[in-house]
């Protein structure tokens, strides 16, 4: 078996890109999607830590990488159709667990109620003490 069979069984899109969905392991809280390319999930699955392709930045990113708060790859799996990867991890850095670029726990913090679209969940820490 060539060593990138596994990585042909995804379906990448045009761009030669593929969702991730990065969950939790210990709560199942799904914390983020991110897009990744033949490399960033070769690079994850060989360091152990996710590592996704940034579209804004045009190149690859370690999550953790400003911030300190790392995810720690347990598992890698690739849904039915081959085009969506999940990663359950753990979110690793300083206390408290924070995936988010606003500071918070999760990405998926806003709520759809009768209003609209309302924060369901705290800050946990200042944007502006995580980012160098």
């Amino acid at each position: 078996m060539n060593d990138d069979d596994w990585l042909d069984a995804v379906q990448w899109d045009p761009q030669g890109l593929v969702p991730a969905v990065v969950q939790e392991a210990s709560s199942g809280d799904v914390l983020m999607v991110a897009w990744m390319n033949r490399a960033a999930l070769a690079r994850t699955r060989e360091s152990g830590e996710s590592v996704f392709w940034s579209r804004s930045r045009g190149r690859l990113w370690h999550k953790g990488e400003e911030s300190g708060h790392v995810q720690k790859v347990e598992s890698i799996r690739l849904d039915c159709d081959g085009d969506v990867v999940l990663l359950r991890v753990r979110q690793l850095g300083h206390e408290p667990s924070i995936a988010c670029h606003t500071g918070r726990h999760s990405c998926f913090y806003r709520e759809l109620g009768d209003g609209g679209w309302s924060s369901v969940d705290p800050v946990l820490k200042d944007p502006e003490h995580i980012y160098r």
